[in-house]
């Protein structure tokens, strides 16, 4: 992969869709995570307007203080980066007792609070992007967004451009080596932070993003019957994950009306 030649495309395509767009550069939830802190490098490389968030919910202390460590070492680098740290943690408590049900099945109330706590992310880069004058930008890879819809709808998945979405994980992390990302961050353990208990994405999936990637470039008209061993697990893992988060990958359906029942 040309790592080089691919920084340089997507900073000039980062700064002319925001030329385009009318807007003054890009707001970014900063999570201590690999594909946030190379959207972050890559934006702050426009020489535009960067605004990175730093939005914790009851947040573990080794991914607050990663996520602090790539605001201080970007902000030091580049002066069009701005950094805010808004705590969500007393937002999400209220919301949580304000709908919390007696009753409620656990595993998807559990689920539910999870995925409130990206949509509360998401409701807050917008309000700093509206005012601002910002693009929202988006962190999710190939894999995440396309594959296994590994994403919050109107959560992490609410944004206004994805920089990143064409790449699977490993060549984000191929980026991260050649952007000069924080060595923490390139030997973190990815996860998506919206758990009491830390739970790794390896271990809510069951299988690694090479493996995933694996699966996502194989015929999708095949079954894992079709393989042996590890890789029948990994596929049927895959195709699973893929069906059941088409609501997520695909456009909203939208009912056409036939135009004789209109008129």
């Amino acid at each position: 992969m040309q790592s080089e030649k691919i920084i340089d495309y997507i900073v000039n395509w980062l700064k002319h869709y925001a030329q385009k767009s009318g807007m003054k550069g890009f707001v970014i939830g900063i999570s201590g995570g690999i594909d946030s802190a190379v959207v972050s490098k890559l934006a702050a490389k426009t020489g535009m307007k960067t605004l990175l968030l730093e939005m914790p919910i009851h947040q573990k202390e080794d991914q607050v203080n990663r996520a602090q460590d790539h605001i201080q070492n970007l902000t030091s680098q580049f002066s069009n980066v701005e950094a805010f740290r808004v705590d969500l943690t007393p937002t999400f408590d209220v919301f949580h007792n304000t709908v919390d049900v007696a009753d409620a099945d656990f595993p998807a109330e559990q689920l539910a609070l999870a995925n409130s706590r990206a949509r509360l992310r998401m409701l807050t880069l917008y309000y700093y992007g509206q005012i601002h004058g910002l693009l929202v930008t988006g962190t999710g890879n190939k894999v995440e967004d396309f594959g296994v819809g590994f994403f919050t709808k109107y959560g992490d998945g609410g944004v206004d451009i994805s920089p990143i979405a064409d790449l699977y994980k490993t060549q984000v992390y191929e980026l991260a080596k050649h952007l000069d990302i924080i060595e923490s961050i390139q030997k973190a353990v990815p996860t998506d932070g919206l758990w009491e208990v830390e739970r790794t994405d390896e271990q809510q999936i069951g299988a690694t993003y090479p493996e995933l990637e694996w699966a996502m470039e194989q015929n999708q008209n095949l079954k894992p019957e079709d393989f042996e061993g590890r890789q029948r697990e990994v596929f049927a893992i895959y195709q699973r994950m893929h069906r059941a988060t088409l609501h997520k990958i695909n456009p909203i359906p939208v009912c056409d009306i036939p135009e004789d029942l209109k008129s």
